[in-house]
């Protein structure tokens, strides 16, 4: 321990402790949706619950206020200075909540996503809505608590959760400009689109060569199999720890492009956890910015690399050589596959047009049940009202493809939903940005040398952990802060020619 800054050097040892503990839950949690038998539910996530108790308990240790007090006194430096703010993040949400709703969250939430891989497929609103209710009322109960602590709304608590700094006003003004000009831009790209003959694969896509096509664009995209691995859940997402991440896909034996782009998706996220700053690894500092940011990097990697005409020249050998030969194989014809646009129901399978359709609608929802504005019985009314309004799709009775397709609100993610468009924007301003630095980025791309994308992200957002707040990372990396037009633009250029 340092005897020149004894109490920030003992608030490392202890948040080293808890990033440890915090690897075991995460694990445990990984297992949970890839690997354990559904008996094993009930225990499992009883010792979630436990585990997240402990972690609780650690978090809020009266010590911590004076030593965070202590600290503060301290000669520290910039970098220092910032990994005490992080902490002091930590500490005020982390005592914003008693453990008894920290472990009977994690219960019911537990219990709500377990049951949902069973009632989504068939169809059982009434059943899930009945562990929904318990989430919800958990969820609102947190909500009120961060909101009383931080004098935030009882949403913009929540949201401050995974994106910190964001208020839904900010989010209001985004999407409202959105909703405005998104409607006519599916249309037009739509009307583009039919005179465009596409080739359709012709499957079955046995789902062993899809699990391996999926590991070789992970390689292609730089992903270190030494640090982690790829498996299949009932819903795909990015787990772990940065010294070993998890990640999960689906499959489709009728279609291998949403397993093959989920995967790529995912291995964005997992690029960001592998490369975070190690010297900071444990400290709050040393962690993904936000989950705005991390989702950026997963659309840097599925919308911004993986519909790039010269990424699909790098795919199309990789598809062929694990699924055989088809004229629909072809590189143009994959890249026309991945950037059609559809009005569909499923927003993990979306394209990168009607994609903020999706999030604007769930959020508009999930805002509404956190301040109390509606109940979960209202959800499935909205959602088709909104689904027509949006994307003009009916799905009146559609639970399993309507408000009950997402892991999210059963699994108590609330305030998440936006980072999704969020991301979008923050990557179209990546791309910007990396275009008037190397104005050869296309060239250099359909060339198949990805390095300059990658060493501009791992330069600019993955080595920074959470060194700067958001905005502030944001107008380093890009030189200003985040500017929607930049999303529209790429939009507009890559689907109208714009």
């Amino acid at each position: 321990m340092s005897t020149t800054l004894p109490a920030y050097a003992e608030l490392c040892e202890r948040h080293q402790r808890m990033h440890r503990l915090s690897h075991l839950q995460s694990i445990a949690s990984w297992d949970q949706s890839a690997n354990m038998p559904p008996k094993g539910n009930e225990a499992r996530s009883l010792a979630l619950a436990e585990m997240g108790g402990l972690l609780h308990q650690l978090a809020t240790e009266p010590v911590l206020k004076d030593l965070l007090a202590c600290a503060e006194q301290e000669n520290l430096d910039d970098v220092q200075r910032a990994s005490l703010r992080e902490m002091k993040r930590v500490w005020r949400s982390s005592n914003a909540l008693p453990q008894s709703l920290v472990e009977a969250k994690s219960l019911a939430n537990s219990r709500c996503e377990h049951a949902w891989r069973s009632q989504r497929p068939a169809n059982d609103w009434a059943g899930y809505l009945e562990n929904m209710r318990e989430v919800v009322r958990y969820a609102r109960e947190e909500a009120r608590l961060l909101a009383e602590d931080s004098g935030l709304s009882k949403y913009d608590a929540l949201m401050d959760q995974y994106e910190p700094g964001m208020r839904a006003a900010e989010v209001d003004r985004v999407f409202g400009d959105l909703r405005q000009w998104l409607p006519g831009l599916i249309q037009q790209v739509q009307d583009k689109q039919k005179g465009e003959t596409v080739m359709q694969p012709v499957g079955p896509f046995a789902t062993a060569a899809q699990r391996a096509l999926g590991q070789d664009a992970m390689s292609l995209m730089g992903f270190d199999f030494e640090a982690g691995r790829l498996d299949e859940s009932a819903h795909p997402f990015c787990g772990g720890v940065p010294e070993d991440v998890r990640l999960t896909t689906r499959y489709r034996e009728d279609n291998f492009l949403p397993s093959l782009t989920g995967t790529i998706h995912e291995t964005g996220h997992a690029r960001y956890e592998q490369n975070l700053p190690r010297h900071w690894l444990g400290l709050p500092i040393g962690q993904a910015r936000s989950m705005g940011l991390h989702e950026s990097q997963s659309l840097s990697f599925e919308m911004q690399l993986g519909s790039h005409p010269g990424f699909a020249k790098l795919l199309s050998p990789l598809v062929v050589k694990h699924l055989g030969e088809q004229p629909a194989f072809a590189a143009d014809n994959l890249n026309w596959l991945m950037t059609r646009v559809e009005r569909g129901f499923i927003r993990v399978d979306a394209d990168e047009v009607t994609y903020p359709a999706h999030v604007i609608l769930r959020y508009e929802i999930e805002r509404a049940l956190i301040e109390g504005e509606i109940e979960c019985e209202d959800i499935p009314a909205l959602w088709d009202q909104k689904m027509m309004e949006l994307l003009g799709l009916d799905t009146r009775g559609n639970y399993k493809n309507g408000c009950m397709q997402d892991v999210h609100w059963g699994c108590g993610l609330y305030g998440y939903f936006p980072c999704y468009t969020l991301g979008a924007m923050y990557a179209a301003q990546w791309f910007a940005t990396m275009r008037r630095a190397m104005p050869d980025l296309d060239a250099r791309i359909a060339a198949g040398d990805l390095a300059p994308v990658f060493d501009w992200l791992k330069s600019n957002v993955w080595s920074q952990g959470s060194r700067w707040e958001t905005p502030e990372l944001v107008q380093r990396a890009s030189g200003e802060t985040l500017n929607p037009a930049h999303f529209r633009a790429h939009l507009q250029a890559r689907y109208l020619g714009a």
